[in-house]
């Protein structure tokens, strides 16, 4: 007789409570505001000719697509008011491949404007948005691991985690943009974008083994 793993078990959380409601408005947010920032972001960085913002945009759709399964996971879990830990760990699994996917795109195109010489227009729209997403973001991060952790949801902490790498991303690229209209280091981007694909690294492989922790001192 083989042996279930605890994360293939059905676990009882808090998925009826205040904090499952919250955490499932907390992705409906993430999903709205990211579809917005999505948009704007590679239609500014097309028009600039920023490969930085293109992908920040391409990123606004890997968090999209991470929260979009996660919501599907918590209105599935208030339903039957249980956690079915094999569905978790595949979720928890969909999420660690965006983190890949983002870290792979980051580092490709970071390598390629270095040994481009990418120089990108000034763009005031981007650094805006960006700017907006440095205090969003952080904001939406923390709410959503507050709502994991008290519902013992390590799915929700997951997604807070990559909402998180989402707010450094935002760093990143607003610091790119402000350097090069600033001083036209135009090398900054790529290189901050090669420490955030590490951190994506690191956090994909906890993901993929549902040992994902994410505390407020990461």
């Amino acid at each position: 007789m083989t042996e279930r793993s605890p994360t293939d078990a059905v676990v009882d959380i808090d998925v009826g409570g205040a904090e499952a409601r919250r955490a499932v408005l907390l992705e409906q947010a993430t999903i709205a505001y990211n579809v917005v920032e999505g948009v704007i972001a590679i239609m500014a960085g097309f028009a600039a000719g920023s490969v930085a913002l293109v992908g920040f945009g391409f990123d606004s759709g890997i968090e999209v697509a991470a929260a979009a399964v996660v919501l599907w996971r918590l209105r599935a879990d208030i339903r039957g008011g249980v956690v079915d830990g094999a569905r978790q760990r595949r979720a928890l699994r969909f999420v660690a491949l965006t983190f890949f996917l983002l870290a792979g795109y980051v580092v490709v195109e970071g390598v390629r404007d270095l040994v481009a010489g990418a120089v990108p227009d000034t763009s005031p729209v981007g650094i805006a948005l960006t700017g907006a997403s440095i205090v969003v973001m952080p904001l939406l991060a923390r709410a959503k691991d507050r709502a994991g952790r008290a519902m013992g949801s390590r799915l929700v902490v997951a997604d807070a985690a990559e909402t998180t790498l989402c707010a450094w991303l935002s760093v990143s690229t607003f610091a790119g943009l402000v350097a090069f209209a600033v001083l036209e280091w135009t090398w900054i981007d790529a290189v901050a974008g090669f420490v955030i694909a590490g951190f994506a690294v690191n956090e994909g492989r906890e993901a993929w083994h549902g040992e994902l922790v994410c505390d407020d001192h990461d």
